[in-house]
């Protein structure tokens, strides 16, 4: 993940009449910025958990009533989701995941070609359809050659691997990378070098109060505290003219400081290197030369110069083994105490004394990457999708990122085929998608998102990623606002392996990560499903570019070997899911809810938690930036004292949002009137099949009516009004307006606000026809 995951896949089989897939349901069957989740503390031990099961598991019940179903329609769908839950198995996914680790898999590599191949195969066999491998001939990046040597004021030679220890065979494959980093420029230099801290705007600001200039230099940053996409640093180093980035995992961020290290613990020993991509795919994502458009063979290419996605700068990570001998030679000021680190010795600046050798040279060129898609298709609405996906290619062997959530995506499919085969299907299509490039760039879900973009914005009810299942037992769920009342409800029906529900389980680990956070605010259903959605991974596409719903499913814990070769089978079998429970859930979960969504008689959209949300994001934009008044009072100086107009000329200090707001509070009553009119309706136990689907496709349509054609201004791919993310990947909600403010540009931030006004308007009006419609009133009310 982080440079980002995913892919995706469709397909279809013969014809059912309307109620055959839930006819088949008479007899019983049984069957997770994810980089700050990495620094966790360690939850419940292994014993202690054993002991919790016994004395607290108690079974998990059937729902009633389910958001989006009639009560008839709850019992069929209780019965196929007890059907499906009884299949998946830990030892199944403990022997996929042993599959997929077995070797390394980057991107555009021979194994990672032969595991899609292996996908789509095992597809077909459990009688998935429409099975069928994408190529997409991108812009890639491998390795040729790395080096770095410390030159003055004493010689050393980095050396950028990692070594085996005891009981993990797998360190010994030959196969494993030196140290890289994807789409780092080639070039060589001999620099001095400068310590920049996290490599974050801020640093350098210090750097240059104190008289240190990095233009031409060498900079050594470390991964986190504050943590910040790699992407960035880059662009920040190269932005500030630096000749060369060296990015090191510092123990105290994922070392010895958090705790035992692999082989005896989670945390990440001396020689881990965290690899990964240093793409700007906060600019655009997917493939550099098509940008906005899929890179499927012929397509149209920009050169290289143009595309904004492609650093300048060259790049290395490094281990702390590497970078010690460094930082214990440097000279200049002693850096600021939230500067040093968990080595043994005073971290310094530098700038002088340090002198380093940096050559890489690099294959950065069009290669082929593919895509697996599949599909259950839909006995009786097949052109209605619920798209899920994982992505296939990891930085070596990607135990936790990505095979843990590949491992559940293959039992996903195994046991919604074997239902299949039986008879038993949903009543929407469910496309199932195996993503590469996703640690690129988000690569393969992009261009396949680009490639199917108009047919995605028909058909496309939702789409649920799983970058990886689980690095530990704390559950964190991602969704659109719209859609988390639905996630909570799906968490009462699946149990936990500490024995309580995985609601309990959520809300409790929710509530101690507040605690250790010194946030004030309690936990509730309200806001336990994380509704600020950064970047980083392959929901991107589908939220920011197509305008679908999206949710994302992780558990994590104490995790300090990312994309390193540390990552692997042995990792996960002693500290990250021993005995596959976790796997196994994430499977339940991923299945249910798209099973929910394939099967609601009307789709369970809250759009007044939505309109709450969008509240909230507003009130936070206000709160953060006191420029702002958003009831359209006077500004302090008294500038627009006498004016209707809250930006008159020269005077632009200030933005007024009471129009947004008005738009948010009508969008909210609209919201609340349908959701009592759907209750109403589903309640009476029946309703007209011509009637839901007008219903249902019209709030599909919600999610679209928050895209801007034009783009958030600077990156007009990612066209979401209210969804976005900072350079750093981190959430930025209002991206559009939130920047304009930010940057106090008062024009832009009018214009942004008028959008998202518009944009609530037009929800409004179409939520308030749809309940026309719903209860069969013949005026609509007004917008």
């Amino acid at each position: 993940m982080d440079s980002t995951c995913g892919d995706a896949s469709r397909r279809s089989p013969r014809k059912f009449s309307a109620h055959s897939a839930f006819q088949a349901l008479s007899s019983p069957h049984r069957r997770s910025p994810r980089e700050e989740r990495r620094h966790r503390k360690p939850g419940v031990p292994l014993l202690g958990m054993l002991v919790l099961l016994l004395c607290t598991s108690r079974p998990v019940r059937s729902q009633t009533s389910i958001l989006g179903f009639t009560p008839s329609s709850a019992t069929r769908e209780n019965q196929f989701e007890t059907k499906f839950k009884a299949i998946p198995s830990p030892d199944e996914e403990r022997r996929q995941n042993h599959l997929f680790t077995a070797e390394p898999h980057v991107a555009g590599s021979p194994r990672n070609n032969e595991l899609a191949r292996y996908i789509a195969d095992q597809w077909r066999q459990e009688g998935l359809e429409d099975v069928v491998i994408r190529r997409y001939d991108v812009y890639g990046s491998n390795p040729k050659f790395t080096s770095l040597e410390m030159v003055a004021p004493v010689h050393y030679r980095a050396v950028l691997r990692e070594m085996p220890v005891p009981g993990d065979p797998d360190l010994k494959n030959k196969s494993i990378s030196s140290a890289w980093s994807g789409m780092s420029a080639s070039g060589e230099v001999t620099a001095p070098l400068v310590y920049a801290h996290s490599g974050n705007p801020e640093d350098y600001d210090l750097l240059r109060k104190q008289g240190i200039d990095v233009k031409g230099k060498v900079v050594l940053v470390r991964y986190s505290n504050p943590y910040s996409y790699r992407g960035f640093k880059a662009l920040t180093a190269e932005r500030e003219g630096a000749a060369a980035i060296l990015i090191y995992s510092d123990p105290a961020e994922d070392g010895f400081k958090k705790g035992k290290v692999v082989p005896n613990g989670p945390w990440g020993p001396e020689y881990h290197i965290q690899r990964g991509s240093i793409t700007y795919d906060f600019m655009v994502p997917g493939d550099p030369l098509t940008p906005g458009w899929a890179s499927i063979p012929g397509a149209k290419r920009i050169p290289v110069e143009q595309a904004v996605s492609i650093p300048k700068i060259m790049a290395l990570p490094l281990s702390w083994h590497d970078a010690k001998p460094l930082l214990a030679q440097m000279d200049g000021p002693i850096a600021p105490d939230n500067w040093q680190g968990g080595l043994p010795l005073k971290y310094r600046l530098g700038g002088r004394r340090v002198r380093v050798h940096v050559k890489i040279e690099m294959d950065n060129s069009t290669q082929p990457y593919y895509v697996v898609e599949g599909r259950i298709r839909g006995a009786e609405l097949p052109d209605e999708w619920i798209v899920v996906g994982n992505h296939r290619d990891a930085w070596v062997f990607g135990g936790v990122d990505p095979s843990s959530g590949t491992a559940s995506m293959m039992e996903l499919t195994r046991s919604l085929g074997k239902l299949a085969r039986q008879g038993v299907r949903p009543r929407r299509t469910i496309v199932v998608c195996s993503w590469d490039g996703e640690e690129m760039g988000l690569t393969g879900s992009t261009e396949w998102g680009e490639q199917f973009a108009d047919e995605l914005r028909k058909k496309a009810i939702a789409y649920i990623n799983v970058d990886s299942s689980t690095s530990g037992p704390n559950f964190h769920g991602q969704a659109v606002a719209s859609l988390a009342p639905m996630l909570v409800e799906t968490a009462h029906t699946l149990q936990d392996p500490s024995g309580k529900s995985l609601y309990e389980a959520w809300k409790e680990s929710s509530t101690r990560e507040h605690r250790e956070a010194k946030q004030t605010e309690d936990v509730t259903d309200a806001n336990l499903a994380d509704t600020r959605i950064g970047s980083g991974s392959d929901h991107t596409v589908f939220l920011n570019f197509v305008g679908m719903p999206v949710l994302g499913l992780q558990f994590d814990g104490p995790y300090g070997v990312y994309h390193s070769a540390y990552d692997d089978f042995f990792w996960m079998n002693h500290f990250g899911d021993p005995g596959y429970r976790y796997h196994t859930l994430m499977t339940q979960l991923w299945g249910v809810l798209a099973l929910r969504l394939a099967n609601a008689d009307l789709l369970p959209f809250d759009f007044a938690s939505y309109a709450d949300n969008i509240r909230q994001f507003v009130n936070e934009l206000a709160k953060n930036n006191t420029v702002i008044l958003s009831e359209g009072t006077v500004p302090p100086n008294g500038a627009a004292a006498q004016s209707k107009d809250p930006f008159p000329s020269g005077a632009a200090t200030h933005l007024d949002l009471s129009g947004v707001r008005k738009a948010i509070d009508d969008f909210e009553a609209a919201g609340k009137r349908l959701d009592d009119s759907a209750s109403r309706v589903l309640a009476s136990g029946a309703i007209d099949s011509k009637l839901a689907a007008t219903i249902n496709h019209g709030t599909m349509q919600v999610e679209r009516n928050w895209l801007n054609p034009d783009g958030i201004p600077g990156r007009p791919w990612f066209k979401h009004i209210l969804y976005g993310a900072r350079f750093t990947y981190a959430h930025l909600e209002l991206p559009g307006l939130t920047e304009a403010v930010e940057k106090q540009d008062w024009p832009t931030a009018k214009q942004q606000a008028e959008i998202l006004q518009q944009a609530l308007i037009n929800n409004t009006k179409l939520v308030n026809d749809l309940n026309s419609t719903l209860t069969g009133e013949t005026s609509a009310r007004g917008n």
